[in-house]
């Protein structure tokens, strides 16, 4: 019998080399290296490998408009409105002046910093609500993680305790010592989008992300019934009661997507699909238990609530990439060129400039500077200015 372990070590080094077009074996050997003050001698190939990439995607781009957009129409449980559409100036100048300029549009951006040291680690995750009318808002919540807090009777007791705890976590600085990446973000998107519900009292929300990301569905969530329903209902109102809303990711992981996005001439757009698939394949491979009730929630969210989100594609300029976007179906049309509208402000990026405006005033009001320097101060007060802080924080830069 083959060995399992040899036969995928095979497979991964057959796909390095497909993809890469070389072995791994080339690739370690040193001889292949070039020496660092020769790195002229590799612009040739760079050049090389650009040219002929993106030579290939734009033979795939004419494949996709001449193959894939007419078929979209009339996809398997496409939604009402899928295939491509065509924006133009005057619609989106007329959402500029009657949507985004006077503020009925207002978006909301979130960001996590992290301080960890071996007595305390710090959390901070704060949210930005921004328009462009002038009107905004921030809010914030720290966390605090110590290994013990409740004092054991036993001091040798308590120190072994605390020594075991500390076994069991990373590196200091590391991202396993401190809340977990995947609660982290699930945390800052529930708040991001629980503000831009309460707090907003604008006709459109727009959000960074999915308007029900892989954080708020999984992870700490999806092992408690309660939990879970806490995201799905919020999730719910934005789909069975506000309805006009639109979500931009900035990087989602849907290469597949964005390859037919990238087949999209500037101020095109897309409907592709329902969110329906994405939540099938969630419950397929998440793990809910259906003795806590998850499973069957999650199974009516799919069948109720995901076909009314469709998933779209826009590209704002010529030489900006395509982005995704999530709409309800009966505003999807509105919602894209919402998205258009507020992009074309920044040709460059083709990202909405509402978004990265939230972006930008929660890291000044909540980035790493800040919050550093406070934390800091707390421990120079209790007189311990360095001495837990991690080496990476001390080094000169």
């Amino acid at each position: 019998m083959k060995n399992t372990s040899t036969s995928i070590l095979d497979s991964d080094a057959a796909d390095f080399e497909a993809a890469y077009g070389e072995s791994l074996i080339n690739t370690l050997d040193l001889n292949t290296w070039s020496e660092g003050e020769n790195l002229a001698d590799t612009f040739g190939r760079v050049e090389r490998e650009v040219a002929e990439a993106i030579e290939k995607e734009d033979e795939y781009r004419r494949q996709i408009r001449k193959i894939i957009f007419p078929k979209l129409a009339t996809a398997p449980g496409a939604p009402d409105g899928a295939g491509l559409h065509k924006a133009t100036i005057p619609e989106l100048e007329k959402v500029q002046r009657g949507l985004l300029f006077n503020g009925a549009v207002e978006a909301a951006d979130g960001t996590s910093v992290v301080h960890d040291t071996i007595p305390l680690t710090i959390t901070q995750i704060g949210v930005s609500l921004v328009s462009y009318n002038g009107q905004q808002g921030t809010w914030v919540n720290k966390l605090f993680r110590r290994d013990l807090r409740s004092k054991i009777s036993d001091p040798v007791e308590e120190v072994l305790s605390v020594l075991d705890r500390r076994e069991k976590r990373e590196g200091q600085g590391q991202e396993g010592n401190s809340l977990s990446e995947l609660a982290r973000r699930g945390i800052m998107a529930y708040a991001e989008r629980a503000i831009l519900k309460e707090k907003s009292q604008a006709q459109w929300r727009m959000g960074h992300g999915s308007p029900a990301p892989y954080e708020l569905l999984t992870g700490l969530w999806s092992s408690q019934g309660d939990r879970i329903r806490l995201s799905l209902d919020l999730i719910k109102w934005y789909v069975l009661e506000h309805k006009r809303f639109v979500f931009i990711p900035s990087a989602p992981r849907k290469r597949h997507w964005l390859m037919i996005g990238n087949a999209l001439r500037p101020l095109e757009f897309a409907i592709i699909q329902t969110l329906k698939p994405e939540i099938e394949k969630l419950i397929e491979n998440g793990g809910y238990r259906e003795e806590s009730g998850v499973l069957r929630e999650m199974k009516k969210f799919r069948d109720e609530v995901a076909p009314q989100i469709v998933v779209g594609l826009y590209r704002a300029s010529a030489m900006s990439p395509p982005y995704l976007f999530y709409a309800h179906k009966d505003y999807a049309q509105v919602a894209a060129r919402i998205a258009l509208a507020d992009s074309i402000l920044q040709e460059h990026r083709g990202f909405p400039m509402l978004i990265d405006l939230a972006d930008t005033v929660c890291s000044a009001t909540f980035g790493v500077d800040s919050f550093m320097s406070s934390v800091q101060t707390a421990y120079a007060d209790a007189g311990q200015p360095h001495r837990y802080f991690a080496e990476r924080e001390t080094r000169t830069k």
